[in-house]
C-alpha cells in the first residue's frame, strides 16, 4: 500500500495552471460518440483510471479508440450499434458514472452482458437506475438486488417512459436519456437539478431534445431513434479538480493562483457559490461559451478570515463532489458552519459524510454529525502540531487529495495512505503541487 508523509507546509507561490480534462465530460464524450456516426476526435480527454475503464468497456463493445498526438479518435457505429456477442464481461472500475451510464446504452443487448466494478463500486446503489431501464424493457440479475456485479439483458421491443428524478443524481438521469436515444418514441424526464452536461452535450449535437428549466426540476423531452453524426470536441478542465488547489490557495500564505481553461457550467459552481458565502473571493474571469458548456479561468489569493455558513440546500447536488475541502475551510471559519441533506454524501465511493467528521476530529475540530447533516465548530487559529495517520478509508481518492491538501495548510506529520487512489479520478494532482511548489520527500 503506497502512502505519502508530509511534515512541511506549503510555501507562498504566484502560478497558473492547467487542471485534467473534466471526468465528467470524457466520459460523456466516450460514451455519446460511441452511438454517432462516423470519426470523433477528442482533445484533452482526462487520463484517469475512470477513463481508462470507459476505453475498455467500450472496446469490448467493438467500438475502435485509438490514441495520436494527445488526441483520442474514436470511430462510432451510430445507435445501437455495439458488438453484442455472448459472454461479455465489463469491468467499470471504479466509475460509478460509466456504469451507470452504460447501462443506458446497453438496454438492446440480446446476449446478457455482465458488468462489475472494484470493491467501492460494488457497495453503490445499482437499484436506482435499474428501475427506470425495466420500464424500457431491460432485464436485470443482479447481486441483493441492487449491487454490482450484475447482468443485463435487453429488448427490441423497447418502450418509452415517464421518469421522475427525485434524488438530484445526474447518473441517473443520463443513464434514461441515453436509453432514450434507442428507444422509439418521447421519453419524458422530470429530473430533481443536477448536473446538466448530457443535455448540453446532445443539445450541441442538435440530437432532438428539448428542456424547460423550472425552479427545482428540469422538465427533459427526448424524441429517440434518430441517427447522429460524429463531432470533434476539446475537454475543459474539471472543476472538482480545481477545488483542491484553490482552497489550498486560499489557506496558504501571501499565494495567489490563476487556472486556465474550467468548465463553469451553473450546475457545476456550486462549491464556488458556498466559499464566496463563506468570505472566500474566488473570481471567474475570461467567461465563454464553447460547446455549449460555458469556459472560464478562475483567479484565487490567499485569505486570513472566513465566515460559518448554513449552507443552503439548493447548493448540494451542484457541489456533492466538494463537500470534503468545503468542510476543510470551514474547520478554519470563525463559528458554526451547519450542512444539511448530504445522505447522497454516503453513496459515493465511501461514506463520506462519517470520514470527514473523523479526519476533522483527528485534526482537533469539534464536529457535531446527524445521518444525513454535519455540524463544524471552526477555528480560524487551527493548526496541527502532532502526527496524522489517514488509512483504512476506503482508498477514496477525494480523502486522500482532501488530506493532502489539509498537511500542506495545517502542519503537523502526515503519513496518508492509498496513495494510488487519486489516479482513479485526478491522475497530475501530485505533478500539479509540484508545478506549484512543493518539493515531495
Amino acid at each position: 500500500m503506497a502512502k505519502i508523509i508530509i511534515q512541511d507546509k506549503i510555501k507562498k507561490f504566484n502560478k497558473t495552471i492547467r487542471v485534467d480534462g473534466d471526468k465528467s465530460l470524457s466520459i460523456r464524450s466516450l460514451l455519446i460518440g460511441s452511438q454517432s456516426y462516423g470519426l470523433c476526435k477528442i482533445k484533452n480527454l482526462s487520463k484517469s483510471g475512470d477513463i481508462l475503464s470507459t476505453i475498455n468497456g467500450l472496446k469490448k463493445l467493438g467500438i475502435k479508440i485509438v490514441f495520436k498526438k494527445e488526441i483520442c479518435y474514436l470511430y462510432g457505429k451510430g445507435l445501437n450499434g455495439f458488438n453484442y456477442r455472448k459472454n461479455i464481461l465489463i469491468n467499470a472500475g471504479n466509475s460509478g458514472t460509466f456504469a451507470r451510464l452504460l447501462l443506458g446504452l446497453l438496454i438492446k443487448t440480446p446476449h446478457e452482458i455482465k458488468l462489475v466494478g472494484d470493491t467501492s463500486l460494488s457497495k453503490r446503489d445499482f437499484q436506482r437506475i435499474i428501475d427506470p431501464l425495466k420500464e424500457f424493457g431491460a432485464n436485470f440479475k443482479s447481486q441483493n438486488k441492487k449491487n454490482l456485479p450484475l447482468k443485463i439483458l435487453g429488448t427490441e421491443f423497447l418502450k418509452p417512459i415517464n421518469y421522475f428524478e427525485k434524488k438530484g443524481s445526474a447518473q441517473c438521469k443520463s443513464s434514461v436519456i441515453l436509453a432514450a436515444l434507442n428507444t422509439p418514441g418521447k421519453t419524458l424526464v422530470k429530473a430533481k437539478k443536477s448536473r446538466n452536461h448530457t443535455e448540453l452535450f446532445l443539445k450541441y449535437l442538435n440530437i432532438p431534445i428539448k428542456i424547460k428549466t423550472k425552479k427545482k426540476y428540469d422538465m427533459i423531452e427526448i424524441n429517440g431513434e434518430n441517427q447522429f453524426k460524429s463531432f470533434n470536441y476539446e475537454i475543459p478542465g474539471d472543476i472538482s479538480s480545481c477545488a483542491f488547489f484553490i482552497v489550498l490557495t486560499l489557506l496558504a500564505k501571501d499565494s495567489k493562483l490563476t487556472i486556465k481553461d474550467v468548465n463553469v457550467n451553473p450546475s457545476r459552481i456550486g462549491f464556488i457559490k458556498i466559499i464566496n458565502k463563506m468570505g472566500a473571493k474566488v473570481k471567474i474571469i475570461n467567461k465563454r461559451d464553447v460547446y455549449g458548456e460555458k469556459l472560464a479561468d478562475i483567479y484565487v489569493n490567499s485569505q486570513k478570515n472566513f465566515k460559518s455558513i448554513n449552507c443552503p440546500i439548493e447548493f448540494n447536488s451542484n457541489a456533492i463532489d466538494e463537500f470534503l475541502i468545503i468542510f476543510l475551510l470551514a474547520s478554519k471559519a470563525s463559528g458554526i458552519s451547519r450542512f444539511r441533506k448530504l445522505e447522497e454524501l454516503n453513496k459515493k465511493e465511501s461514506p463520506r459524510l462519517k470520514l470527514a467528521s473523523k479526519i476533522l476530529e483527528k485534526i482537533g475540530v469539534k464536529v457535531k454529525l446527524g445521518s444525513g447533516s454535519i455540524k463544524i465548530f471552526g477555528n480560524p487559529k487551527l493548526k496541527v502540531n502532532k502526527k496524522i495517520f489517514i488509512n483504512n478509508y476506503y482508498k477514496d481518492h477525494r480523502i486522500f487529495m482532501t488530506s493532502v491538501i489539509a498537511a500542506l495548510c495545517l502542519g503537523g506529520k502526515w503519513t496518508i495512505n492509498d496513495m494510488e487512489s487519486y489516479s482513479s479520478s485526478f491522475p497530475s494532482f501530485l505533478n500539479i503541487l509540484q508545478k506549484i511548489g512543493y518539493k515531495f520527500k
